[in-house]
């Protein structure tokens, strides 16, 4: 377990807005009674950059934010479940470049949409709880990850349906995995945390051969030789309580807990014993009221800002690199007093979409300083 070493105090961020950007609600949305738990824009394709999808209820909903406020509902597919609460969606496309929409939820199953038709493309069965969250490969859009309350990460292939590899076992999570995200970069790790307190590095080094087989598998999904990655790479206790969220910035790592902060931290590994080495922490992004736990926060496309809500339903954007870390704008409105589960921020950080408790959508956008 990594210990933290004294004498590297990090540096805290200012709550003095910088006002180096500005935003305004410029739309509201109802999208229904039920909590929305997850808004994600789609990076994966440059032809859709300004298209998000929402979760909440049994319902998956598509939307294109378009110019002047405006947002227009492209798509919607409601489960058949009608007992089924979807807490996460991400954006993935098969290899001839076919969107799809995953989500998943209460219920376990990955429901792999196909934007095309707005048909179900496959359904994957496997994880024996609910599903926390799932997050696309950059680097190969086909490849998904989902964390689940049955304290394992699951990596599928979305093209064959093949559950390649579990990341589970001896040196596993011990409770519910609530957030995992690949490496930007380096194709081979994703870092999952959750209930246990503690954020894990994986490596899938030893078993890409099973990725690769995984695309050009002509059998039964059932039949494939999906392998158990037992021991993560590096463990790290950096929070003392639920760890929600985790996302790289770069080979750092950003995480959160219900203390109302935002950790960035570096994982320094031992080479020699895998599992051990220190924590660097390096800042820490203040974000009052967000003491509940379940929010995620969000980056725009090239990591220069994070957008962060709180259980009052306000917003945070922090410029990500820069020491000390500088607030760039506190969003809050009137109307919006609901807890905000996550927020989207569009390619360019020009829009901010935030999706609550009470069932609305939200948009921002910045004012241009012309």
């Amino acid at each position: 377990m990594a210990k933290i070493p004294l004498g590297c105090e990090p540096v805290v961020g200012s709550l003095t807005p910088s006002k180096k950007r500005e935003y305004r609600v410029t739309n509201r949305l109802q999208e229904g009674k039920r909590p929305l738990y997850a808004v994600v824009f789609n990076f994966i394709d440059s032809r859709y950059f300004n298209v998000f999808a929402t979760v909440g209820g049994n319902r998956v909903t598509v939307y294109q934010c378009l110019e002047g406020g405006v947002v227009a509902v492209l798509q919607s597919y409601v489960d058949e479940d009608k007992d089924e609460s979807f807490y996460t969606v991400s954006w993935a496309c098969n290899t001839d470049g076919t969107p799809f929409v995953v989500a998943g939820g209460i219920n376990g199953i990955i429901r792999v949409v196909d934007a095309s038709n707005e048909k179900i493309y496959k359904s994957f069965v496997g994880h024996g709880d609910s599903i926390n969250e799932i997050r696309t490969q950059p680097l190969k859009p086909s490849l998904v990850v989902s964390a689940s309350k049955d304290e394992s990460v699951r990596l599928w292939n979305v093209q064959t349906g093949i559950c390649i590899l579990i990341f589970a076992g001896a040196g596993g999570h011990r409770n519910e995995v609530l957030s995992v995200d690949f490496h930007p970069s380096d194709i081979y790790r994703i870092a999952s945390c959750g209930m246990d307190n503690t954020v894990k590095i994986w490596s899938m080094k030893e078993f890409w051969t099973y990725v690769e087989k995984s695309f050009t598998w002509t059998d039964l999904p059932s039949k494939f030789p999906t392998k158990y990655v037992q021991f993560p790479v590096f463990i790290a206790s950096v929070h003392s309580n639920y760890v929600d969220c985790n996302r790289w910035l770069g080979d750092f790592i950003l995480s959160k807990s219900v203390d109302n902060e935002i950790v960035l931290w570096e994982p320094k590994m031992k080479e020699q014993s895998p599992g051990e080495g220190t924590v660097d922490i390096l800042q820490k992004y203040p974000v009052p009221e967000c003491d509940i736990w379940f929010i995620k926060f969000s980056y725009d496309f090239h990591y220069n800002a994070a957008a962060i809500g709180n259980r009052e339903g306000k917003i945070y954007v922090w410029e990500l690199q820069s020491s000390p870390p500088v607030l760039i704008a506190r969003l809050s409105h009137a109307q919006s007093k609901s807890p905000i589960r996550q927020t989207a921020m569009s390619f360019d950080g020009s829009t901010i979409l935030s999706c609550c408790e009470d069932g609305t959508i939200w948009r921002w956008d910045a004012i241009s300083s012309s």
